[in-house]
């Protein structure tokens, strides 16, 4: 049999060279919080997100729109400038002019038709999940919950789930928004797995993967399939059936003895340990919701 290494588990195509800090930091927006989203998903990224029962957002002092987009890593202020006199920002779906200020609790911004956290309270943690490890707000059984692993405050969800037994790259947001685009079916961000099976793949069967393997609830899309070793499997997907990956080996007759995800769009980390997690930069953000809009259009045509 061949083992499933670490090695295996995450891409290295990112790396910390890849990524930009910002000078500017969330401290330089003012504003009194805006309020939480709750929201859940099917195993393996699945889409129905319930931001139901949340308290209306509060009215904040106005802050100046250049000032935002340089927090959020879109660039210098000069930059950022050159962004909104070229009409690529909108507000509320309106070109920006220059010298807008925008609430940051209920106006919505766009670039280049991406989708732009305002509140200066977001944040984005990845983890690495492992395996009996439960994707949920609470259970009776008293299981180790994904959201025990990162800080309490401020509040954060997952974006979509992993079954228990499954493990990888998990994201957990208090950014209603963008969890809303990464889980809904119409948007469609691509998710790849490493799958462990208990026998070798045959080229008929890599086949009937990428074209599409008939479910109970539907014909999947046509997915990426290729071999990492005989019994290993790398599997993209952009939909969030619940347990999609698993389903699609288990009519082919297999028994998947093990499932990791190894990356969410853009977002890899091979460095990042079982248990382990990290914030998200906002050049990581920016590029999960290019990602977003990216496969909109995509699916859309």
């Amino acid at each position: 049999d061949d083992d499933l290494t670490d090695d295996d588990l995450t891409d290295d195509d990112l790396t910390d060279d890849d990524l930009t800090d910002d000078d500017l930091t969330d401290d330089d927006l003012t504003d009194d919080g805006g309020a939480a989203h709750e929201g859940e998903a099917a195993d393996e990224g699945g889409a129905d997100v319930d931001l139901s029962g949340t308290e209306p957002a509060v009215p904040s002092e106005p802050v100046r729109l250049q000032k935002i987009l340089a927090v959020r890593g879109f660039g210098s202020r000069r930059l950022v400038e050159e962004l909104i006199v070229d009409g690529r920002v909108t507000v509320n779906s309106t070109v920006a002019e220059l010298g807008r200020r925008v609430d940051v609790t209920v106006d919505k911004v766009e670039v280049d038709g991406v989708h732009v956290g305002l509140a200066p309270d977001l944040v984005w943690y990845l983890l690495n999940k492992p395996a009996g490890v439960l994707c949920s707000a609470s259970d009776p059984q008293e299981r180790q919950l994904a959201t025990d692993m990162v800080p309490s405050e401020p509040r954060v969800w997952t974006v979509g789930r992993l079954d228990f037994e499954t493990e990888g790259l998990l994201l957990l947001t208090n950014d209603g928004d963008l969890t809303h685009q990464l889980t809904h079916p119409s948007f469609g961000v691509e998710k790849e797995y490493i799958v462990e099976l208990d026998r070798p793949l045959t080229r008929g069967e890599l086949r009937k993967l990428r074209e599409g393997i008939e479910l109970a609830d539907g014909v999947t899309s046509p997915a990426k399939a290729s071999l990492v070793a005989g019994h290993v499997l790398r599997l993209t997907i952009h939909e969030g059936r619940n347990r999609q990956v698993r389903r699609m080996c288990e009519s082919l007759g297999f028994t998947v003895e093990r499932l990791v995800r190894s990356r969410i769009g853009p977002i890899m980390d091979r460095h990042l340990s079982p248990g382990e997690w990290r914030e998200l930069d906002a050049a990581e953000v920016r590029k999960l919701a290019e990602a977003v809009a990216a496969s909109a259009t995509i699916h859309a045509g």
